[in-house]
């Protein structure tokens, strides 16, 4: 094993590389690995807002990368694989970060290839980027097909890209697939039967973090400047970290203060405490919250204690197909089903599950979501709403799967999403989808079923 210099080991790019290895290689999601680089390396602040930089911008931007390496490497014999990856995170930076002198980029990617390499790799790697800045960068119109052009213009997987386009045309999946290039929002829900969101923000303010209210939920506030997470409102539970488009659950449910409501899919418990927010437990509120994992029905517990809701929580391993076994028949008001799905609205905050998630896997998905709905739709009540909701933008786990439940229930009903006013035209049959380019929220679907 070659001895790295403590100097390199100091270096952001050096630090990005190891950190893309290993998403590469196929282990941890790149936001769980981030955090654990980070802590692991000697990085100061400046750098660590840099190695974030490096790392999103690289996966996201990843078949693009590779069409414009390809045509300089075509010729080598072989490339490792930690070759080209140095080659994509330094035409990445070469065509996309315009603050990065390009000598320095070129410098220190051929520093790397010696030390992790050899001297003959640190002139292949220099060669290659200096041919690379010559040419410049190959023409996309060098495609012919333009599902293939768009699909690595926008570095979506082939298959992912034809299913949007023939889900929401051309023209959609193009800004689609390119606002996720831009960074996610930090986003909050903020506890408003303790503090106003107004409050909140001048409190944050006060720490020196710059937020404003969120346009798509009356709860939530969105970060412009500064780390919400280390804010003493989140210290406090007044305030927990969500997407904006999560936070549209619980108020599409219609609770009432005395509703006895299950979350069949509760972990880490994010909705389950928002919901916990709108019971009163004095008057018999309560939401059972399910985890087929036993330390996931542990952080459920961990949140609502932190956000003050414990008594209206009650959290329980189960496997959400064993629901009509567990429970008597019309025992819920209010059933929520945020059931698993392939997450591919997520897919600006988790790039790598673009690279990841394989069409077969999602083939087995839509049955488990069906078979999730069946088993809870006994347990609700007459008049009660069950709430269909996904972190996914594809109709097969969505709307085919709500389409399949009504037809073997015609006892149920879509009633309409309550929500905010503006996100109207996101609503089609009564159902919600928001595509991550229009409020460059998480992509969300939710649908409100009243058993009749």
């Amino acid at each position: 094993m070659k001895k790295i210099p403590k100097k390199m080991k100091k270096s952001v790019r050096y630090m990005a590389l190891l950190t893309l290895e290993r998403v590469n290689k196929g282990g941890a999601y790149s936001n769980l690995l981030l955090n654990e680089m980070i802590k692991q390396s000697e990085l100061n602040q400046k750098d660590v807002g840099l190695f974030t930089e490096l790392i999103y911008g690289t996966i996201s931007h990843q078949r693009l990368l590779e069409f414009y390496v390809a045509p300089l490497i075509a010729k080598a014999k072989k490339v490792d694989d930690w070759v080209k990856t140095l080659l994509y995170l330094s035409v990445y930076q070469l065509e996309f970060l315009d603050k990065v002198p390009a000598h320095a980029i070129l410098n220190e990617a051929v520093e790397i290839a010696k030390v992790k390499g050899n001297p003959g790799t640190g002139k292949f790697v220099n060669g290659v980027l200096r041919n690379y800045q010559r040419q410049g960068a190959p023409d996309l119109q060098g495609i012919a097909d333009p599902i293939e052009r768009l699909s690595v213009k926008i570095s979506l997987p082939l298959w992912m890209t034809k299913r949007l386009v023939d889900q929401i045309g051309y023209e959609e999946t193009e800004k689609l697939g390119l606002s996720l290039y831009q960074p996610s929002h930090a986003s909050a829900r903020v506890d408003t039967r303790r503090l106003s969101r107004d409050q909140a923000i001048t409190v944050l303010q006060e720490e020196e973090i710059t937020a404003e209210k969120s346009q798509v939920s009356p709860y939530g506030i969105v970060a412009k400047k500064g780390h919400l997470a280390s804010s003493s409102l989140f210290h406090d539970g007044v305030m927990t970290i969500q997407d904006e488009s999560s936070m549209l659950v619980a108020p599409s449910m219609q609770i009432e203060p005395e509703h006895h409501v299950l979350d069949a899919c509760a972990a880490p418990g994010g909705k389950t405490t928002h919901i916990a927010s709108f019971l009163d437990p004095s008057c018999g509120g309560e939401v059972v919250a399910l985890d087929v994992h036993e330390h996931k029905v542990k952080l459920i517990e961990d949140n609502a204690a932190r956000l003050g809701v414990s008594s209206a929580v009650y959290a329980q391993k189960m496997d959400a197909r064993e629901v009509s076994k567990q429970f008597e028949a019309e025992q819920f008001d209010r059933i929520l089903v945020d059931a698993p799905c392939s997450g591919l609205g997520l897919l600006r905050r988790k790039p790598d599950i673009r690279y990841k998630k394989q069409p077969d896997e999602l083939a087995n998905l839509p049955k488990i979501q069906l078979e999730i709905l069946e088993s809870c739709a006994p347990t609700l009540k007459s008049s009660g709403i069950l709430t269909y909701s996904t972190c996914t933008i594809l109709k097969e786990e969505n709307q085919d799967v709500v389409s399949a439940f009504l037809e073997r229930h015609p006892d149920f009903e879509r009633i309409d999403v309550l929500t905010n006013p503006m996100l109207q035209s996101s609503i089609e049959e009564k159902m919600l989808t928001l595509y991550p380019h229009q409020f460059y929220t998480d992509g969300f679907f939710i649908c409100c079923l009243r058993k009749k």
